[in-house]
């Protein structure tokens, strides 16, 4: 993944790399000597609320599955598990994209609801007679 592209969330959805925001800082994971002197942790900003690359039939969508981590319609996502800032630069891109190729997934076809299986039905029972057994020989009465 070249880190200068666009990044590809899916086939038809494609984020400009001037929409990304990338800040730097240091890190606190591994480093050897260089820990203190290299900003290795990378934190990968988009503004979805503006975004003119997420297409309209998907930002009601989106925005309402990611409410929880946007912030002022901003989506922001940390890497910092590698030691070097171009190894924490690629995971926070393939991590965004991950992310939003969830949220825009299509929701799934709601459940039909079905009678249980006769033997869903006996594992059932078989078990509640094990649970019952051993609440039994809790109770102090070794008959």
């Amino acid at each position: 993944m070249d880190l200068s592209t666009d990044l590809e969330v899916n086939a038809r959805w494609r984020v400009p790399s001037g929409e990304l925001v990338e800040r730097f800082s240091r890190s606190s994971g591994p480093g050897g000597q260089g820990v203190n002197t290299t900003d290795s942790r990378v934190e990968l900003v988009l503004d979805l609320a503006r975004s003119p690359s997420l297409p309209d039939h998907l930002r009601e969508r989106v925005l309402e599955r990611l409410a929880g981590r946007l912030v002022d319609g901003t989506v922001v996502v940390v890497a910092s598990e590698h030691r070097s800032q171009r190894d924490n630069r690629r995971a926070a891109r393939v991590r965004l994209a991950a992310l939003l190729r969830d949220a825009a997934a299509p929701p799934s076809a709601p459940r039909r609801a079905t009678k249980p299986t006769r033997g869903s039905q006996r594992r059932r029972l078989a078990a509640k007679t094990r649970r019952s057994e051993v609440k039994r020989g809790r109770q102090g009465r070794w008959d």
